[in-house]
C-alpha cells in the first residue's frame, strides 16, 4: 500500500514559459494582489469567503497550503510566468484516494492571461508530475458545465468525459449549474504522451 508521507515529491518544476512551485512564506502579497485584480473573474468558481482576503489572511492562506503539502492533504502549485515573474494562476492537486491512487486537479488563470494556453501548458506538465511522483493510476477533473473554457482544457489534455451531474448548484443569477466529470488513466496518459520512467 502506498504511504503518502514517504513519497519524495519535488516542490517545483518548469515548462517552457512557466515555473510551477509550492507556495511559500512571502507569497501572500502576490496572492492578495492577484485576488484584488481578479475578483469578478473568479467569482463563479470560488466561494465568497475565498474572495474576501486581506494581505494578512492571504499570507496565512499560503502558509497553510505549505503545511498541507507536507501533511499530504492537498498540493497547491502557484504558477509564475518566467519572462515577467508574474503570478498568473494556480493548479490544485487534491487527493481522491490514496488506495487507487487517484488525484484530482483544478486550475485557474488570471484574466490578463486567458486564451494564451498557459493553463493547458501547466496542466500537461502537472499530469507528468502526478503520474511520476504520486504513482497515480488516475487523475480526475471536475468543472462547472457553465465553464466551457475549463472543459476544453481537460479535453485538450486527453481527459475522457465520464459524466454530468445536472443542476447541482445555484448560479448567482438564480439559475442552475451542473458538474462535468473527466478522467485520465495512467495507461491513457502513456498512450498519448509516452511511457513514464518509473
Amino acid at each position: 500500500m502506498l504511504k503518502p508521507l514517504l513519497l519524495e515529491i519535488p516542490t517545483a518544476f518548469e515548462t517552457e514559459r512557466l515555473l510551477l512551485r509550492r507556495y511559500q512564506a512571502g507569497d501572500g502579497a502576490a496572492f492578495y494582489a492577484m485576488m484584488q485584480r481578479n475578483k469578478d473573474h473568479l467569482a463563479d468558481e470560488l466561494d465568497p469567503e475565498e474572495l474576501e482576503v486581506t494581505e494578512e489572511t492571504a499570507e496565512i492562506h499560503v502558509r497553510q497550503l505549505a503545511v498541507d503539502w507536507l501533511a499530504r492533504k492537498q498540493f497547491r502549485l502557484s504558477v509564475w510566468e518566467k519572462a515577467t515573474q508574474m503570478f498568473v494562476g494556480e493548479i490544485h492537486i487534491g487527493v481522491v484516494s490514496w488506495d487507487v491512487p487517484e488525484l484530482e486537479i483544478g486550475y485557474f488563470v488570471i484574466k490578463e492571461r486567458e486564451g494564451q494556453g498557459i493553463i493547458t501548458e501547466a496542466v500537461k506538465a502537472t499530469l507528468q508530475f502526478i503520474f511520476t511522483h504520486f504513482q497515480a493510476h488516475k487523475v480526475s477533473i471536475r468543472c462547472n458545465d457553465t465553464n466551457p473554457k475549463s472543459a476544453r482544457v481537460a479535453e485538450r489534455c486527453g481527459f475522457v468525459k465520464e459524466g454530468l451531474r445536472r443542476e447541482m448548484e445555484r448560479t448567482k443569477d438564480g439559475g442552475f449549474k451542473g458538474l462535468l466529470y473527466y478522467g485520465l488513466l495512467r495507461r491513457e496518459y502513456e498512450e498519448r504522451y509516452g511511457q513514464l520512467g518509473n
